[in-house]
C-alpha cells in the first residue's frame, strides 16, 4: 500500500522545519510527504530544499499555488487529486507528531474507514522553546522532555502507557468521531467518492465539513483520541473570521441534516 503524509502549510517555515525533523523520528514512515503550500514565500520553499537536501532518500513534493486568500481546501484537493497514494494522513504545520503517530495511522487503516485523532496545545512559553531548537526531544516514556500535562485529559492524550493498553480508550472513548483536519487519515478513493474538501469554505469547521460527508457515504471513524499524540505549536489566530465561521457552520448543519456526500465545489468541479 502507498501512503502519504499531506502536511497543509503557509507562511510558517519555522513550524514547518520543526513538524519536519519530528517526520524523522517516526517508527513508520509514509512512502511519500506532500507538502501543500497555501502560498507561501520563498522562506518556506527554502525550508523544504534544505530539508531535501539533508534528506534525500524521502520522496518530498512541493505543490503551491498563489496567495489569494485563505484557500486550504483548494490545496487540498490538488494534494489529493495529483497524490499516487492508497492512503492519505493529513497534519498540518503546527502540530509536532509523536514518533509513533505514522505507525498508529496505518494500523488503524481500514476500507469503508477513516482514522482520527486530536492536539494537545503547547503553551507560548514550550512552543518557543520548541521553535528555538527546531525538535522536540522525547523522553523513554515518549513524552516531550520538559513538557507537563495540564490536565488529565492532555495526560491521557499523550499515550502515556503502552498502545495497545491506550487503545482499549480509543475503543470505549464516549466522543463522537468527527474528522479532524490536523489529525486524520483516510484511503484516496473514499476521499475522491465524496469529492474532497468544499472550496465554498474558509477557516473554520471546514474539516468537519468534509468528515461529515464521508460519514454520510457510510465511511465510519475510528479513534486515534489516545494513541497518535500530536502537539500543537501554539500562535496567534489573527485570521480567524467571525462572519465566515458562521457561514460555514450553516454549511456544516445543511451537510449533517441533509445527509449530502457529495460537493459540487470540490476536486472536480462542473
Amino acid at each position: 500500500m502507498i501512503t502519504e503524509l499531506v502536511i497543509a502549510t503557509f507562511q510558517k517555515p519555522r513550524y514547518l522545519a520543526t513538524v519536519l525533523q519530528s517526520l524523522l523520528k517516526q517508527q513508520c514512515l509514509p512512502s511519500e510527504i506532500c507538502i501543500a503550500d497555501d502560498g507561501s514565500d520563498r522562506d518556506t520553499e527554502n525550508v523544504i530544499r534544505n530539508f531535501r537536501y539533508a534528506n534525500p532518500s524521502l520522496k518530498i513534493r512541493h505543490i503551491w499555488h498563489e496567495n489569494l486568500g485563505f484557500r486550504k481546501t483548494v490545496i487540498l484537493n490538488e494534494a489529493v487529486y495529483s497524490s499516487q497514494a492508497d492512503y492519505i494522513i493529513f497534519i498540518d504545520d503546527d502540530c509536532v507528531m509523536h514518533p509513533r503517530f505514522i505507525s498508529r495511522h496505518l494500523k488503524r487503516a481500514k476500507e469503508g474507514h477513516f482514522a482520527t485523532g486530536s492536539v494537545i496545545r503547547l503553551t507560548k512559553c514550550f512552543s518557543d522553546k520548541i521553535l528555538d531548537q527546531r525538535e522536540i526531544s522525547w523522553s523513554k516514556q515518549g513524552l516531550p522532555v520538559g513538557w507537563q500535562p495540564r490536565s488529565i485529559s492532555e495526560k491521557l492524550k499523550s499515550m502515556p502507557f503502552d498502545y495497545r493498553v491506550m487503545g482499549v480508550l480509543d475503543s470505549l472513548s464516549p466522543v463522537r468521531c468527527s474528522w479532524a483536519g490536523g489529525n486524520a487519515s483516510t484511503f484516496r478513493d473514499h476521499i475522491l467518492k465524496v469529492n474532497g474538501f468544499d472550496t465554498e469554505m474558509a477557516y473554520g469547521g471546514e474539516d468537519k465539513e468534509f468528515g461529515a460527508r464521508l460519514i454520510n457515504l457510510g465511511v465510519k471513524g475510528r479513534h486515534l483520541r489516545y494513541t497518535a499524540p500530536l502537539y500543537h505549536l501554539y500562535h496567534d489566530r489573527g485570521y480567524v473570521n467571525r462572519s465566515q465561521l458562521q457561514k460555514n457552520r450553516a454549511i456544516l448543519k445543511q451537510t449533517r441534516s441533509s445527509k449530502k456526500t457529495f460537493t459540487n465545489n470540490g476536486i472536480f468541479t462542473e
